[in-house]
C-alpha cells in the first residue's frame, strides 16, 4: 500500500485504501468560437477552461484607438484653424504678445513716424531684448478698433500681454521695468530731471518767428546743463551704463538736431563737447538705428507746426 499526503484545514489525513489508476489525458478542444458578431459588439469572453491568453486579448480589442475617433478630432482642429483665419481672432501662439501702437509716418501710414514718446517706448523694448508686435496708427485716420482700446486716441498704447492697454510714455516704460528688470534701466532720482526742459525750450524756439525773444538762449542753456552733468558723470546720464532716462532724451535730441537745422540752419554749439559726444552714442546705438524714422518724415511730421 502507499500513502499520499493532501490537505485538509483540519490537518494532515492519510489515505491507507489502494491507488486509483490516473485517467487518461484529453486531447484539449482547438474548436474556435465561429458565431456571428455584429459590428462593434464585444466579442464572446473566454470560457474559464480555454487559453487564458484568448481572455486577455480580448480586453484589448476594444481599447484600440479608432482611426474614425482620430479623424474627426483632425477634422474639429482644421476647422478650428480655418475660423480664427477667417475671422481674425488671436491664435494661442501670439495670445501673450505685447504690442505696441505708435505713430505712422505722415503721408506714409506703413511706415514708422515721427514720434519721440513712440520711440522712447521701442527703444525700452529694444534694449531689453523683449519681442513685441509694432502697430502703426495713422493720426490723421485713426481706425475704430485703436479709438475703441484708447478713446483718447493718443500715441502710443501699450499692451503686455495680458489684453490691457496702457497710455502714457512715462507709465508704459515704469510698466515694462517692472515687468523685465533685467537688464535694468532704472534712473537714479537725483538724475531723473536732467535734460527734461530740453525738448520744450527747442519746441519753443523752432515755432518762434522772432529772432530777439530768448528761446534760442533758453534752449542753449538748457544744452548747457546737460554738457556740465555729462562732464561730471558721463558718458551717460547714469554714468557708464544707459538708463530711462537717456532712452527719453535721445528722440528729442535727434528731433532737436533734424528739425532746427532744415526749418532754421541751426546747430548745437560746438563748444559742447560732451552733449556732441553723448548724441553720436546714442544714435549708433543698435536700439536707436531700428526705431528712429527718418530725416524726410521727421521734417514732415514738423512741417504744419512750424508753418501752420
Amino acid at each position: 500500500m502507499l500513502a499520499l499526503p493532501c490537505f485538509n484545514p483540519t490537518g494532515p489525513v492519510r489515505y491507507s485504501g489502494p491507488v486509483p489508476a490516473p485517467e487518461p489525458s484529453r486531447p484539449r478542444s482547438t474548436t474556435t468560437d465561429t458565431r456571428a458578431r455584429t459590428p462593434g459588439s464585444r466579442p464572446p469572453r473566454a470560457a474559464a477552461s480555454g487559453d487564458p491568453s484568448s481572455f486577455f486579448r480580448s480586453l484589448f480589442i476594444n481599447t484600440a484607438p479608432r482611426p474614425r475617433r482620430r479623424s474627426t478630432a483632425l477634422a474639429l482642429s482644421a476647422s478650428l484653424l480655418l475660423l480664427v483665419a477667417l475671422t481674425g481672432l488671436p491664435s494661442a501662439a501670439n495670445a501673450n504678445m505685447t504690442e505696441v501702437c505708435v505713430k505712422a509716418a505722415v503721408g506714409h501710414p506703413d511706415t514708422l513716424g515721427d514720434c519721440p514718446f513712440s520711440q522712447r517706448v521701442l527703444l525700452t523694448l529694444e534694449e531689453k531684448k523683449v519681442p513685441y508686435e509694432m502697430k502703426l496708427i495713422d493720426v490723421s485716420n485713426k481706425p475704430d478698433w485703436f479709438l475703441k482700446i484708447n478713446p483718447e486716441g493718443k500715441v502710443p498704447v501699450f499692451n503686455g500681454g495680458d489684453g490691457k492697454w496702457i497710455a502714457d510714455s512715462d507709465v508704459i516704460t515704469q510698466v515694462i521695468e517692472e515687468k523685465y528688470p533685467t537688464p535694468s534701466l532704472v534712473t537714479p532720482p537725483e538724475y531723473a530731471s536732467v535734460g527734461s526742459k530740453i525738448f520744450s525750450t527747442f519746441v519753443t524756439f523752432l515755432k518762434s518767428k522772432d529772432a530777439s525773444d530768448g528761446s534760442e538762449k533758453a534752449l542753449v542753456d538748457e544744452l548747457q546743463a546737460l554738457e556740465e552733468h555729462l562732464k561730471a558723470h558721463g558718458p551717460y546720464i547714469n554714468g557708464a551704463n544707459v538708463s530711462a532716462a537717456d532712452l527719453s532724451l535721445a528722440p528729442k535730441l535727434f528731433h532737436l538736431q533734424v528739425a532746427l537745422e532744415h526749418f532754421k540752419g541751426w546747430k548745437v554749439p560746438e563748444t559742447l563737447t560732451s552733449v556732441h559726444a553723448y548724441t553720436e552714442a546714442l544714435f549708433s546705438r543698435e536700439s536707436f538705428v531700428k526705431t528712429k524714422p527718418t530725416k524726410e518724415n521727421l521734417i514732415a511730421g514738423w512741417a504744419p507746426k512750424v508753418n501752420p
